[in-house]
């Protein structure tokens, strides 16, 4: 349902690339914002079947969030009301009519949305797959807290949403800490459940030779991408002599949109603490913010607050350019305290690189704490703090969790692995469709 541009996205398309080696045909039905820039679908998922769903062109409204976010242009699904929903189930179910919905074999679809009443009305003998990515799951949880007031038809989405999970034949989640989390949200059981992590493609992300220097001076320097908000709203840009030690000493990359619960501002500050006491010095490199989206402190004005030396605004850019940041860096830093997976320290391990996270949902079952990476308590600035400064100033101790991080990211979470289970579910799932009546 949602245009292109968070984890969700690449995990279809790289399901959809890989799935046709084990028998599987896929059709991409996705959410656009056309024009061929960011979010447009044609061009993300460039050369598989996808069918887009224009909201620019007026063929769905913008599609709603999860994320409560002032300002957006896509509100909360909790606020949207009933005839609103209704416009979203009419859009999709067209959609779904031309992109011929009801002769596939198994409906895969991503996240608890109007694309599942979508799917029952147009395609209701074809069995569906609920792809949870977890965004949802936080949405539900404070629903079950007590929603806020202006979330004013929250009963309304929690009884839809546990309506469609109920009727998926498999509910796919991206780690075993969100079964608990399933069975009391949504009252699915464990045994209709199947843990799918996110994965990487092996060949793209895998350690290789970046000229560091040349890197960051193209993309700090030459063609910048980073930008600040407010009175002095602009790119960002830097100086060769700012970038120089990029390309000798360490560098933390830090991927991820500028949203409240990636904790970038408490990030910064600690950053700012490990580099008043580290031996070594080092730079921090923010690598996303889709430009104009963030929420509370921007990264800019963090470190201007902290006096953070050495932190560097790179921009949104796109997913393919990610290997050579990563290889260009030395670790890989999130401090998002409510990460469902964290697909980026994933990717950072293939390259060779440990990860410094939260010890929390996704990130706390991906990181071996002291032997891929470290693992700290979430919004601890001190112990974030402490972990930069041993990341930082132990080049053999990285080196060590870093090799041990690439070794456990290619037996787990390489897409041809994940797409070979994932065709076998498919399998099953679409021997429970019931066969067409005799004519």
């Amino acid at each position: 349902m949602f245009f292109p541009r968070g984890g969700s996205a690449h995990v279809a398309r790289a399901l959809a690339a890989a799935l046709p080696a084990y028998g599987w045909d896929v059709t991409i039905v996705s959410g656009s914002l056309g024009g061929r820039g960011v979010g447009d679908a044609e061009r993300f998922y460039a050369g598989l079947d996808v069918h887009p769903v224009d909201f620019a062109a007026g063929d769905a409204p913008m599609h709603p969030s999860y994320e409560d976010r002032a300002d957006a242009p896509d509100p909360v699904f909790a606020a949207v009301d009933d005839d609103e929903y209704e416009r979203h189930v009419a859009a999709w179910a067209n959609a779904f009519e031309r992109a011929g919905a009801a002769e596939y074999d198994v409906l895969h679809l991503h996240h608890l949305t109007p694309l599942h009443e979508a799917a029952a009305r147009v395609a209701p003998d074809v069995p569906t797959i609920a792809h949870l990515h977890g965004t949802e799951l936080l949405m539900l949880e404070r629903i079950a807290e007590g929603p806020p007031p202006a979330w004013t038809h929250a009963d309304a989405w929690a009884e839809r949403m546990r309506r469609w999970a109920g009727r998926a034949e498999r509910l796919l989640l991206l780690s075993p800490s969100q079964l608990d989390r399933v069975e009391r949200l949504l009252g699915i059981g464990p045994e209709r459940c199947l843990v799918t992590p996110n994965g990487f493609d092996p060949d793209r992300f895998a350690p290789r030779p970046v000229d560091r220097a040349a890197h960051w001076r193209e993309h700090l320097v030459e063609h910048p991408r980073g930008w600040r908000p407010g009175a002095d709203e602009g790119s960002v840009g830097y100086t060769e002599a700012q970038i120089a030690p990029l390309a000798e000493d360490p560098v933390l990359l830090a991927v991820g949109r500028f949203t409240e619960v990636k904790r970038l501002p408490l990030l910064i500050r600690a950053f700012a603490r490990a580099r008043r006491e580290t031996e070594t010095r080092a730079s921090l490199v923010l690598l996303g913010g889709h430009p104009g989206e963030w929420e509370g402190e921007h990264p800019c004005e963090a470190i201007a607050a902290a006096g953070a030396p050495d932190v560097f605004v790179a921009g949104w850019h796109e997913h393919d350019t990610l290997p050579d940041f990563l290889n260009a860096a030395d670790a890989t830093v999130l401090a998002s305290v409510r990460e469902q997976f964290g697909l980026v320290l994933v990717e950072g391990m293939a390259c060779g690189l440990p990860a410094i996270a939260v010890d929390r949902f996704g990130p706390g079952e991906i990181v071996d704490d002291g032997r891929t990476g470290w693992l700290v308590p979430p919004d601890d600035e001190a112990a974030l703090a402490r972990a930069l400064c041993q990341a930082i100033d132990d080049g053999a101790e990285r080196a060590r969790r870093g090799r041990a991080a690439r070794e456990t990211a290619l037996a787990r979470w390489s897409w041809p692995a994940i797409a070979e289970r994932l065709a076998g579910v498919l399998s099953e799932v679409a021997a429970t469709r019931a066969p067409a009546p005799p004519q």
